[in-house]
């Protein structure tokens, strides 16, 4: 798993913690479970993290990607289930995109 965009999603969910009353834990955070029976998201609080997430990468690697393209959203394992998922996404999508993960700009 790639630790920076681990990091950039940590951000991101400290970022939306403080707009919150009932804090999301940051925690064992590859594991959290982001949307579904046991996730912190209703629908619209997830489009809107994952706008949040996609200007973190965006400011950190220099690409812009789409986590809520079709694409993402016709997976047949949600990338959206736990953050594992969605950091394992967000690889694949700008390495797609030939963007070196490993190398932020």
């Amino acid at each position: 798993m790639n630790d920076r965009i681990l990091t950039l999603i940590q951000d991101v969910l400290e970022e939306v913690n403080e707009r919150r009353d009932e804090k999301i834990p940051v925690t064992e955070l590859s594991s959290l479970a982001l949307y579904g029976d046991n996730g912190v998201f209703d629908s619209m609080q997830l489009v809107n993290f994952l706008t949040q997430v996609e200007e973190a990468v965006e400011d950190a690697y220099g690409e812009e990607i789409s986590l809520t393209s079709e694409k993402a959203v016709s997976q047949r394992v949600s990338p959206f289930g736990r953050v594992s998922r969605l950091v394992e996404f967000v690889e694949a999508e700008l390495a797609e995109a030939g963007v070196a993960v490993s190398q932020p700009v």
